[in-house]
Parts: structure tokens; sequence; C-alpha cells
């Protein structure tokens, strides 16, 4: 039996307004699916008008405008609704997601479902649930003493994965499902025998243990920044409170 990262993927991604996941919009986002290393990814796209403005000036590094996004955007509502049941159609049939960053990605999606469906991500997989990747994850953990960063253009420049019109939702979900595989095959001796659903467990024990060392990084430096270590998605914030 092919190991995971042997076998089909996805992977999801979003842009938005702007980096806080609580309050900012989603104006594209874009789910491929691949079969196996090597074949033809299958790539979805959304792009929204998210209601409100993009800020004037901005300089966002997805460069979708106010002015195109309102011309060729589609409503909120009817978007986060189809992306939450493809998201859903991948635990269905048991194919992992690879997602980036997952609380920035999931989390905004899951705010999204809230504000328009007045519905939660978590209720799509109260059923089957979702097995996630995360690229950033799988790297920290694995690779702990490395210094440098992290980002995606960092892993793709480390695992050789050739990574296109950076920034564009489609071309980002690729290049993250690459690293994956990348990942899995240079540490195979450590995950090969872990199964997605092991993993995504594990994931979540290793990113809280990473936010706390991060935590008191911040700590130790005078930085009030607060880690959040939940994952793959942050709680919502009433619901905590």
């Amino acid at each position: 039996m092919a190991c995971w990262y042997e076998g089909p993927l996805a992977a999801f991604d979003t842009e938005a307004t702007g980096g806080d996941a609580e309050n900012d919009r989603i104006v594209s986002a874009a789910l491929v699916v691949q079969d196996g290393p090597g074949s033809r990814p299958r790539a979805t796209r959304w792009l929204v008008n998210p209601g409100v403005p993009v800020p004037a000036g901005a300089t966002l590094p997805h460069g979708l405008t106010d002015e195109h996004l309102q011309r060729n955007g589609r409503w909120p509502a009817p978007v986060m609704y189809e992306v939450a049941q493809a998201l859903a159609e991948q635990a269905r049939v048991g194919r992992p997601l690879v997602v980036m960053n997952a609380p920035f990605d999931l989390t905004l999606l899951d705010r999204e479902l809230r504000r328009h469906r007045a519905s939660s991500l978590a209720r799509w997989f109260e059923r089957t649930p979702l097995l996630v990747l995360d690229p950033w994850v799988l790297d920290r953990h694995l690779d702990p003493c490395r210094k440098g960063r992290r980002t995606l253009t960092d892993l793709c420049a480390l695992y050789e994965v050739p990574w296109e019109a950076a920034h564009d939702a489609a071309a980002d979900a690729a290049a993250a499902l690459e690293v994956a595989r990348a990942v899995g095959r240079r540490f195979a001796s450590r995950l090969e025998r872990l199964s997605p659903g092991e993993l995504h467990s594990l994931q979540a024990v290793w990113h809280a243990g990473q936010a706390r060392g991060l935590q008191t990084w911040f700590a130790r430096s005078g930085t009030e920044e607060m880690v959040d270590p939940a994952w793959p998605l942050r709680p919502d914030l009433s619901a905590a409170a």
C-alpha cells in the first residue's frame, strides 16, 4: 500500500483582504486535487466580491484590486457554501487536504461561513473528519534545528519545488501539495508508517508545542504578541470566551 505522500492528495489555499483571520475577508480560494505524484492536478477556483472594500492603495500580495473583485467576483454566501462542500467531499473520499499554515486559512473560512451562512466549518465534518497535512508544522517538527524562515517560498526553495504565480491561490495550493510530498519523501523513515489520521492528530500536538516555544521566545524578548496553540482551526472567539 502506497504511503500517504505517494497517494492522492488535495490542497486548499485562500487569498484575503489582509492577514487577520478573524476580521479579514476571502477574495479568492482554490482547491487542487492530484491523484498521485506526477499526475496532472485539477484546480477549482473561486473569485469573491468580499462585500467590503479592499483598502485603497493597499499593496496586497495577490494583486486583486477592489475594482476587479467588484466586477468579476461572486457574492460570498454561495461561494463559502461551495468551498465547504468541496472540502467535505475530500473528507468523504478520505483524501488528505494539504493546507499551508492551516490555522489561518481554515479559521478564515470558518469565520466567513459564520458571517455569511450562519454555520461553521466544523458542521461540515461532523460525520467524516477532515484530515489535514500542514507543511509548515511538519517541516518545523521534523527539522527543528534548521535556521531561517519557513514560508512557502522558503520551503519551495529548500525542497526544490517549482513555484510560479506566487500568491495565486491555485498556484500556492499546488506548491504546498508538492512540498508536502517532498517532506514525506525526505523524512520517509519517520512518516511512512503513519496514516493521515494519525498524522493529523500528531500535528495538533506538535503545533501546540511549537506555539508554546514561540510564546516563550516572545516573552523573553518583551513582545506582547500571543500565539494560539489550536490546530488546524482556531476556536470561535465568542465560544472560547
